[in-house]
């Protein structure tokens, strides 16, 4: 599977004429899939259940410090198991740190707005002839302070792996079903 690093897809809400990010990323990876009802939210749901368990425990780490300074930390009551079943990725919805604030037929936009930073996460899902899917996970972010830069500083690495790991797993998880 080939996943390949691409710029801000056009049709994305998040490509906005004349705004401007501090960061942008795109990871895009094509696949063929045989059921071809493939949706949105098939997409959203393997995106909250794909994540390799380290990255779990790096959000935990995250929590643990950043709750210190006041920030976010999507903290829930329910257990991941129930929050994936419960999760329907309409907007207002949230899955730990991730707050659903846009959805079409071909796209979900999560992320969280918090006083340091505004990060948003675009999950696109393009139909081609056939069987064929591209789906291309997109990411910005806004700094408010000086504090979001230097939150941003080691993330930053970290989010250049995870997210085309994330991409994989998606893919994997979808087919996997087919």
């Amino acid at each position: 599977m080939k996943i390949e690093k691409t710029s801000l897809p056009e049709e994305s809400a998040l490509n906005v004429s004349g705004m401007h990010y501090h960061y942008a990323d795109s990871y895009a990876s094509s696949f063929e899939y045989l059921n071809a009802k493939l949706k949105i939210e098939d997409v959203g749901k393997a995106f909250f259940s794909s994540g390799p368990a380290w990255i779990e425990k790096l959000f935990e780490l995250r929590n643990a410090v950043v709750k210190i300074f006041g920030l976010k930390t999507g903290g829930s009551t329910m257990s991941r198991p129930q929050m994936l079943e419960a999760v329907k990725c309409e907007p207002g919805e949230k899955m730990g740190l991730f707050k659903v604030f846009e959805k079409t037929a071909d796209e979900i936009i999560l992320g969280e707005d918090d006083k340091h930073l505004d990060f948003k996460v675009s999950l696109l899902l393009r139909k081609a002839e056939s069987n064929n899917f591209t789906i291309i996970i997109s990411t910005v972010v806004i700094f408010h302070n000086w504090w979001g830069r230097f939150y941003f500083l080691p993330v930053k690495p970290f989010h250049q792996f995870i997210v085309p790991a994330m991409l994989k797993n998606i893919i994997l998880k979808i087919t996997k079903t087919d």
